[in-house]
């Protein structure tokens, strides 16, 4: 009789350690057994090889509704699930949705659990006219953290949080334990260094870096993390694409603050003498990407410890928002659910960085950072069984072929990647089988911080 429902054999890759000859065995949708050696019996069990076995990775920036009739989680789940993401973090900004009160989540946890292949959990916000008023009742609704910008998109969509206010929302988060996340550019200083750029007639590639320099970053950062530190809030930057960004949060946290930095797949990955340079609009980030020695430089800042989650931000914009001959009216950013890990592995591999850390960076801290780590980010026993395969099969990737995005450009296309995503499981159950994504909208659920725990933290 078989022990356990699926028995997966490989090189299973952990954030303590790579278990080479390894299996993960699970029953009724959990992780029950790790091991090493012979496996168990199952009623499915499946003998990988050299695949590496990690657990189904959490995205922490997602934007599924960024435009309006567009992707929404219809396909962002599809890409994620095509990319071994298992669960994915969705922004506040939808188009014509703040997300900032308890009917807001309601509606837009309803909207996505009918559309969901893969779990979802939400960031809520607040309207600069209500402040944190409605803190309270969205930690209620579940949401797993907040998300604010030092920088103004739209004063509705996605607007600026002045230092007052800032100050209000941190002290109303930090008796519910959940994390302040903030949008790292200093208002004040890109609007001085766009118009510069705009005077100067510069409107190619090269712009958009000009117009955010790093100290438009780094501004921002010491006012996330002096505010984190005068109201005991959790404080986190959502993006940072500077080594010094990273230093400068480890210096809060060794003077005893919570204070962490997520890197983008695509300041790992993106340079802008090279890419920025050949793709124009389509590489247009905020920030921006920078130069090629600052993406080796956040290499070893994930060797040094000081990166605590990786993540995409993506959202697909459409083609004729990103394409545009003058480089500061594109939209800002793009779409990397789909080779995200395969993307972080090809890039530890290259530098001799243990994969461990692709375990920790996109599963374990960020389980941990959305008080979501009861039921997800590690092949634990206990925890729900979100598994990655990736199998050592080169491939060039290529979003217009894939079949599971909306669109059909990237910018990381004509990258080849050694490893790719062979199998994606939600629960123990397959949502991606290497080349088809099998689960059907509606599979995913929402997941939450227990409220119990927020509330006594």
């Amino acid at each position: 009789m078989a022990d356990f429902d699926l028995v997966l054999k490989g090189t299973v890759v952990t954030p303590q350690r790579v278990i080479e000859a390894g299996h993960v065995a699970v029953r009724d949708g959990k992780v029950v057994q790790i091991g090493q050696g012979a496996a168990p019996a199952a009623k499915e069990r499946h003998d990988l090889g050299k695949a590496l076995i990690l657990p189904g990775a959490i995205d922490a920036q997602v934007h599924s509704l960024s435009q309006k009739n567009q992707e929404d989680f219809i396909w962002s789940t599809r890409s994620a699930a095509a990319g071994g993401v298992t669960t994915i973090v969705d922004m506040p900004y939808d188009e014509g949705n703040l997300v900032c009160s308890a009917e807001a989540v309601a509606r837009k946890v309803a909207h996505a659990r009918a559309q969901a292949r893969v779990d979802f959990a939400l960031y809520g916000t607040v309207d600069p006219e209500e402040g944190p008023a409605r803190i309270a009742e969205m930690v209620e609704a579940g949401v797993a953290a907040f998300k604010f910008s030092t920088f103004g998109t739209d004063p509705k969509r996605f607007p600026r949080i002045p230092p007052a206010l800032l100050q209000a929302c941190f002290a109303a988060i930090a008796p519910t334990g959940l994390t302040a996340g903030v949008h790292n550019e200093d208002d004040e200083a890109v609007q001085s260094y766009m118009a510069a750029v705009k005077a100067s007639g510069i409107s190619d590639w090269r712009a958009h870096g000009l117009s955010r320099p790093p100290i438009t970053e780094l501004l921002a950062m010491h006012t996330i993390f002096e505010t984190g530190a005068d109201t005991g809030c959790p404080s986190h930057v959502v993006h940072c694409s500077l080594g010094r960004g990273y230093d400068i949060a480890a210096a809060y946290r060794r003077d005893g603050f919570e204070a962490t930095v997520e890197c983008c797949i695509h300041y790992l990955t993106l340079d802008e003498e090279n890419d920025v340079r050949r793709l124009g609009g389509k590489a247009k980030i905020n920030p921006p990407i920078r130069p090629r020695a600052e993406v080796e430089s956040l290499w070893r800042k994930i060797t040094e410890g000081k990166v605590w989650l990786v993540s995409t931000d993506h959202v697909s914009w459409s083609e004729e928002r990103k394409t545009k001959e003058d480089m500061l009216a594109n939209s800002s950013g793009v779409p990397g659910l789909e080779v995200m890990v395969p993307l972080f592995v090809k890039g530890a591999l290259e530098r001799g960085v243990p994969l461990t850390w692709a375990a920790k960076l996109m599963a374990e801290n960020p389980a941990r950072h959305f008080r979501l780590d009861h039921v997800k980010g590690a092949l634990t026993p206990g925890r729900d069984a979100d598994i990655t395969v990736l199998t050592p099969e080169e491939t060039v990737y290529d979003a217009s072929a894939s079949g599971h995005n909306i669109v059909g450009w990237s910018p990381y296309n004509g990258i080849r990647l050694p490893w790719r995503v062979a199998a994606t499981y939600l629960r123990g159950q397959p949502v991606f089988d290497g080349k088809n994504v099998v689960a059907e909208p509606g599979t995913g659920a929402f997941v939450r911080p227990p409220l119990m725990r927020v509330l006594s933290a």
